[in-house]
Formats: C-alpha cells, sequence, structure tokens
C-alpha cells in the first residue's frame, strides 16, 4: 500500500472543497428554478443552508491552496507555469467576488449574473488547477 502523506492530505482536502464549492452550485442551478415554482418560500432557507456550507469549504479550498503554494519551490517553476498559477487566483478572486454580488444582491439580474460568473470563474480555477498539477 501506498504510505500516506501530507501532500495527499492536502491535495485531498483542497479537492473537498472544490467538489462542495462547485458541485454544490451546479446541483442549485438545477434546484433553484424547481423550487421557485413548487417552493418559493424555501429559496431563502436553501441559500443560507447552502452558504453555511461552501464558504467553510471555499476557506478550506484558500488555506490548502497557500499550503500547496508554500510547498512549491517557486522560483524555480517556468514562467508558464508562474502566469497559469496567477490567473488562476485572478479566477478565485472572481469567484469569491461574484458570490458575494450573487448572495447580497437584490435584483434578479445581480443573483443571475453573479451565481453564472461565481461558477464559470470557479471551472475556469480547476482547470488550471489541473493544469498546474500536470504541467507539460
Amino acid at each position: 500500500m501506498i504510505t500516506p502523506s501530507l501532500d495527499a492530505l492536502r491535495t485531498a482536502l483542497h479537492l473537498l472543497g472544490v467538489s462542495v464549492w462547485i458541485g454544490g452550485q451546479i446541483v442549485l442551478a438545477g434546484i433553484v428554478p424547481v423550487l421557485r415554482t413548487t417552493a418559493p418560500d424555501a429559496l431563502g432557507a436553501v441559500a443560507r443552508a447552502f452558504a453555511k456550507l461552501a464558504w467553510p469549504m471555499f476557506l478550506l479550498i484558500v488555506l490548502t491552496g497557500i499550503w500547496g503554494y508554500v510547498d512549491i519551490d517557486a522560483p524555480t517553476k517556468s514562467s508558464a507555469y508562474t502566469i497559469t498559477f496567477g490567473v488562476k487566483m485572478l479566477l478565485v478572486a472572481v469567484t469569491a467576488i461574484a458570490s458575494l454580488v450573487h448572495a447580497q444582491g437584490t435584483s434578479r439580474a445581480a443573483k443571475a449574473i453573479g451565481g453564472a460568473a461565481s461558477l464559470v470563474s470557479a471551472l475556469g480555477a480547476a482547470w488550471l488547477g489541473v493544469l498546474l498539477a500536470h504541467p507539460t
């Protein structure tokens, strides 16, 4: 059996956070339209329940991301790696800001644009994370 390492633990925790953050948004994208027609009063409670799970997972993503960055030897990385990492960090910031716009927005447009921008930027950050883990 392969011996577990702290790097493996960090990666597993990072993936757990990403799974809940992105997966939850995808699930809600399917559930919210149904709730709007069948149980509109439940929308707020569902959103608050998701936020109680999602934001701690976002914090986990950030903390394990910092841990991972500290563990790499950044000065030895290629310029392509560094640029990819920078774009990923930009997308992480966009997903956080867009999520806040979605959560705090009072108009349907703010909620829709914030939610869509959060999901798209999170998916982009996840893709860049895969590229960083498997550079060619």
